[in-house]
């Protein structure tokens, strides 16, 4: 059993021992912290508030629960969501005027996994900074439970989809006539969470006659819920077999999205992203950003539009700051994520999905022959084990030190970029592991390359 506390907020198992995996115990706990450092930034009068959201995971019913009584017992007033996407409850942050924002969901992990993400007034995801302050608190047990005069109020608002979904259509760039007119045929995966409650919604605004898989938000996940080919060979055989126009599927919290092109074969993770960039750069020039780890094509396309591309840090909220920090018209990570700054800073499968078919629409053309259009590149992904002692921090220096004549980044592990390819090696937070993720014109190159660089870490052990 695990329980794994980050900047970003806290995930665990279900069931345990007290400080060892996520239970009601440490639920109240962090909660308590979070509220604390919330009410320190809270101005004016009143109560502060907080939205609550959570996926449809077994477990969530009962860390709702626990996460809402207790900031009513610090004196939070509390708007509650019930199962809600990630994007839904960043965006019914902002709408509430609320003062930051819990989701609870463990996105991709399995169904005995779930997790407190943390958010602020924006609705976007604590800085480190802040995160750093969270987790100091809730070691100090750093906070104060309200009197029974100053207790926090409760609201339900179950139906914050429809505000997302008129959000989503209102974009300029979501062409609804076009989408409407192409008479799309499509088949969904919701993996048996809150996706299927919100996207048939979607769908219909859009015109789109669609098949639902997995389509009952019960939190018993009809297969792994990582959105990744190995996990998808139902519905990849069902859009082939189907005639369908294409495959839509996302995580447990909505706010990773892949597509499953006509034939049946993956349109690809990573190109997501890629797809959805070229279709907003066509209309709106302007820079990206992406994390270290995503595909070169995002580079590729923002350079044909005349922009510049830049690279953060992994993880979201490094993306958001390097968006905001460069004026970004469209950014994300390759991992399926979109961040598209006039909906909110945050991953949108929602977003996707209506870009993504306003983008078909517009061009007339299916996902094959999108997939044709944008540069190709395999990417592999291998790792490295390691003992608990070993310096890894001293490795990755080393490993730049090596290939300084090559371009090279540092800001989050080492990439080195080659003419015609990359390898990025980060350490893992948790494990005494490096990750090595790698990038070329074939698979094979792609594999080669990531191995070469692994033969050079290994000889420094």
């Amino acid at each position: 059993m695990t329980l794994i506390k980050s900047i970003s907020g806290i995930r665990g198992t279900i069931g345990g021992v007290a400080g060892d995996t996520l239970n009601p115990l440490d639920i109240v706990k962090f909660t308590s912290a979070y509220a604390s450092f919330i009410a320190r930034r809270h101005e004016g009068d009143g109560h502060p508030k907080v939205v609550v959201g959570r996926d449809a995971r077994i477990s969530g019913e009962m860390v709702r629960s626990i996460v809402c009584g207790t900031l009513m017992g610090m004196g939070f007033d509390v708007v509650d969501l019930g199962m809600a996407t990630t994007p839904t409850t960043e965006l019914a942050v902002r709408h509430h005027n609320a003062d930051g924002g819990i989701i609870i969901t463990a996105s991709h992990n399995p169904k005995q996994w779930n997790a407190l993400k943390l958010l602020n007034a924006d609705g976007e995801f604590l800085t480190a900074a802040d995160g750093a302050e969270v987790l100091d608190m809730a070691a100090r047990e750093a906070f104060e439970y309200a009197d029974v005069d100053h207790l926090g109020s409760y609201t339900a608002d179950d139906d914050f989809d429809s505000c997302h979904i008129d959000d989503v259509l209102a974009l300029q760039l979501v062409n609804v006539e076009a989408v409407k007119d192409r008479h799309f045929r499509v088949c969904v995966d919701a993996i048996n969470s809150v996706g299927s409650i919100i996207l048939p919604r979607l769908l219909d605004k859009l015109g789109v006659e669609y098949t639902i898989l997995n389509a009952e938000p019960t939190g018993q996940f009809a297969h792994n819920p990582e959105p990744l080919e190995k996990n998808l060979h139902d519905i990849m055989n069902k859009v082939k077999e189907g005639g369908y126009d294409l495959g839509i599927v996302v995580d447990p919290d909505v706010d990773r999205l892949a597509f499953i092109s006509e034939d049946g074969t993956m349109f690809g993770e990573e190109y997501t992203l890629v797809s959805v960039a070229d279709y907003v750069l066509s209309h709106t020039p302007g820079n990206t950003v992406s994390n270290l780890s995503s595909t070169r094509a995002l580079r590729d396309v923002t350079l044909h539009h005349g922009g510049t591309y830049h690279a953060s840090a992994v993880g979201e909220v490094n993306v958001t700051t390097k968006m905001k920090d460069v004026d970004a018209v469209i950014g994300g990570e390759g991992n399926g994520g979109v961040i598209y700054p006039e909906s909110h800073y945050g991953r949108d499968a929602l977003v996707g999905i209506a870009l993504f078919l306003s983008l078909l629409a517009e061009r007339g053309v299916s996902l094959t022959q999108l997939r044709s259009t944008l540069p190709e590149y395999y990417m592999a992904k291998n790792r490295i084990d390691l003992t608990p002692d070993t310096d890894i921090d001293a490795i990755l220096d080393k490993v730049k030190a090596m290939y300084a004549d090559e371009q090279v980044t540092d800001i989050d592990g080492v990439k080195i970029d080659f003419a015609d390819k990359w390898v990025h090696l980060r350490k893992s937070n948790t494990e005494p592991i490096i990750r090595v993720y790698s990038e070329a014109a074939t698979t094979e190159e792609a594999d080669a390359i990531g191995k070469e660089i692994m033969q050079v870490v290994e000889q420094m052990v």
